[in-house]
């Protein structure tokens, strides 16, 4: 029915928090399903807004989240695995299980968040699970569609912050020597491009990768955040190995500042690649990360 709630899944998290806004600026009907849910500070009393508890690794749970549901998105992610949680029990398992159970209760649209570089053959425990997942989503739910973006940016984000972070330092350390290629995407615009897959019309692609308009080396980015923030810092060049050596001590911590995915992602570059669905055919114009730096580095 069309009055029918959109479940989002990780509907509290940074992305799962900007499709919330998205749709019920659109006049969705929207339900947030996490484990600890909790409604938004710009929610109005108005608002077709509701919460349930779920967990991804829960059956009976997410069974309950999406009873009566016309559409579900899955922005649930772990990007730091522990001995509790592990990848594949929330890209892997998880997300084949939420397709599944959004097949057996008749759910006609079903929109997945992964990432550019997915990747089953990565060095990377994390982006082969991104991939797998990938997998296990069409293998239950064959019309899904897959929304790859690439780093995200906005206020309050773990990108732009904690890079401005960085430039307090007296020397900044670069990946390498930061040639790494980025192409950073605003929270809004993603939200905005989930918005459309969601719609009357049926997607032509069934995998979007969405990238801003600038794609940026990795040392380019922390140029402007230092020109912005006014700051003189040089950037120091320091290999790969001896990242994998500081991710490798600091993975005894409870929770590290840089793991060994983290390493592994910024050695390859992160862009949108060719046949795929990309902005340009949902009609959403990314804006570029420049121009968004007084709105994400307001508290800097």
């Amino acid at each position: 029915m069309p009055n029918d709630p959109i479940t989002v899944f990780g509907g509290s998290g940074f992305l799962g928090s900007a499709i919330v806004h998205e749709l019920l600026g659109a006049g969705h009907a929207v339900r947030i399903a996490a484990r600890q849910p909790t409604l938004p500070a710009w929610v109005k009393e108005s608002d077709p807004l509701s919460l349930v508890s779920a967990d991804i690794r829960d059956e009976a749970s997410v069974a309950d989240a999406l009873d009566g549901a016309g559409g579900v998105v899955n922005a649930v992610s772990l990007y730091v695995q522990g001995r509790k949680t592990r990848f594949d029990e929330i890209h892997v398992e998880g997300a084949g299980r939420l397709a599944r159970l959004a097949t057996a209760a008749g759910i006609k649209r079903l929109v997945h968040i992964s990432g550019i570089g997915s990747d089953s053959r990565s060095r990377s425990p994390y982006v082969r699970a991104r991939a797998r997942g990938e997998a296990e989503v069409i293998a239950e739910f064959p019309k899904a569609v897959i929304v790859r973006p690439s780093v995200l940016f906005g206020p309050r984000d773990a990108f732009l912050s904690n890079l401005a972070e960085l430039t307090r330092l007296p020397v900044i350390p670069l990946f390498g020597r930061g040639d790494t290629l980025l192409q950073p995407v605003h929270v809004v615009d993603v939200a905005r491009a989930v918005v459309r897959l969601l719609g009357g019309n049926p997607p032509h692609w069934r995998i979007y990768e969405l990238g801003g308009p600038d794609v940026i080396r990795y040392r380019d980015i922390l140029t402007l955040l230092l020109t912005y923030l006014e700051r003189r810092r040089p950037l120091l060049p320091v290999p790969f190995p001896l990242w994998h050596l500081v991710a490798l001590a600091a993975s005894v911590l409870p929770n590290p500042p840089l793991t060994r995915d983290q390493v592994i992602l910024m050695q390859q570059d992160n862009c949108v690649s060719e046949a795929v669905g990309t902005f340009a055919e949902l009609d959403v114009v990314p804006r570029a990360m420049r121009d968004c730096l007084p709105e994400c580095l307001t508290t800097t």
